[in-house]
């Protein structure tokens, strides 16, 4: 699926108050960032926005709907982000209240490091 353009349109000039979106494209959709934190992905044309352990309360009387990935196995993975309600596409005011809480999450997110080969040593 290709990248909703106008879609992202959209959050680029409604989010511009709160920072610069960037893209970065994945199979089917794109992740999104404001300022290089990961705050939503793009999937087939709907937003989708993250959360965490601390939002999950939140999102569940905002949003409750967990985006979900099914594999050719016919296993389904869960991921943490929410569907944006549909009044998010056209009130940039509430598009940004709700993506103010998605970016703590992002925030929040542990990274990991990827792990340095340990010296050898030469005797």
């Amino acid at each position: 699926m290709p990248i909703d353009e106008g879609l992202y349109a959209w959050l680029e000039e409604a989010l511009e108050p709160m920072g610069r979106l960037s893209l970065r494209k994945m199979m089917g959709g794109g992740t999104l960032y404001l300022d290089g934190t990961i705050f939503a992905i793009m999937v087939d044309g709907e937003l989708w926005l993250k959360s965490d352990a601390e939002a999950d309360a939140f999102w569940d009387q905002v949003s409750p709907e967990r985006f979900t990935v099914a594999f050719k196995d016919g296993s389904i993975d869960q991921m943490n982000y929410r569907r944006a309600p549909s009044d998010v596409y056209d009130d940039a005011d509430e598009l940004q209240r709700l993506v103010s809480v998605a970016l703590e999450a992002g925030r929040r997110r542990v990274v990991k490091k990827p792990k340095r080969p340990k010296p050898q040593r030469t005797n």
